[in-house]
């Protein structure tokens, strides 16, 4: 059994992977501080819900934006899990090129998303990833890793409104009736939400032609389910990306 850890800034997506099947996957709110015990006795809480142990684990998988997180997932690694598992990072093979300036400085949960995206689709794509950020990263059509764009994110975005405007609130990121909003509620719902769709396909369209061909764009991230039905230049959306991508890492590095 392998769990695929994706630890974000806001949220942390595990999954659990028995051989190439994602059987089960939680998101859990990201504890920036957490340490390695508390990882553990969480990821063992989310185990028993399906009647296992972390001893059951045969490896494991994390991808963190979080530094220092990913220096108490490797104390789990040696307390509960025997070593067995990857911290995505430069030691790992991907098998996918990175032609950016400073390939060190990637994300490892953009370069997870491209080679995850380019596996699906074995030509040219573009990741649009919504989360803490908006990442938007560019497979050629040879598999290399080119780059992208980053935004802020619509929590972070709502959280800054809410914060330098008094007369305005927080809102549930719910579909909006009409465009025309007839409220201050109904008003900030279709500017945010038709705001950042508009966001989404401008990108998109941009970065599709600098990139001279067509390319397939997958969105994910566990903000994306508000946004993408009001998008134009949205393919496909894989909430999964992520985690299979982290098991396609897993494998090439067996």
């Amino acid at each position: 059994m392998l769990l695929a850890i994706d630890a974000g800034n806001t949220q942390t997506h595990v999954g659990m992977f028995r051989e190439n099947e994602l059987v089960e996957h939680w998101r859990l709110a990201t504890v920036r501080d957490a340490t390695a015990d508390r990882l553990a006795s969480e990821l063992s809480g989310l185990l028993g819900l399906r009647d296992l142990r972390l001893g059951d684990v045969d490896g494991a998988i994390v991808s963190s934006v979080v530094p220092q997180l990913g220096h108490e997932y490797e104390g789990v690694s040696e307390r509960y899990l025997d070593g067995a598992l990857a911290l995505v990072g430069p030691q790992l093979r991907t098998g996918m090129p990175i032609r950016i300036d400073n390939p060190r400085e990637l994300g490892p949960d953009r370069l997870v998303n491209a080679v995850a995206a380019y596996e699906r689709c074995g030509a040219a794509c573009i990741v649009a990833d919504f989360g803490t950020t908006i990442n938007y990263d560019v497979v050629s059509a040879e598999g290399e890793y080119l780059g992208g764009s980053i935004a802020p994110g619509v929590e972070i975005s709502l959280e800054a409104l809410s914060r330098r405007a008094a007369r305005l609130f927080t809102i549930d990121l719910d579909a909006p009736s009409e465009v025309i909003g007839r409220s201050t509620q109904a008003a900030l719902r279709s500017g945010v939400v038709y705001g950042f769709a508009g966001q989404v396909d401008g990108i998109v369209a941009r970065l599709r032609e600098a990139l001279g061909e067509d390319a397939t764009t997958f969105a994910t991230g566990g903000l994306a389910a508000p946004i993408v039905p009001f998008c134009e230049e949205i393919d496909e959306v894989d909430d999964l990306l992520t985690l299979r991508g982290l098991r396609l890492i897993w494998e090439r590095n067996r």
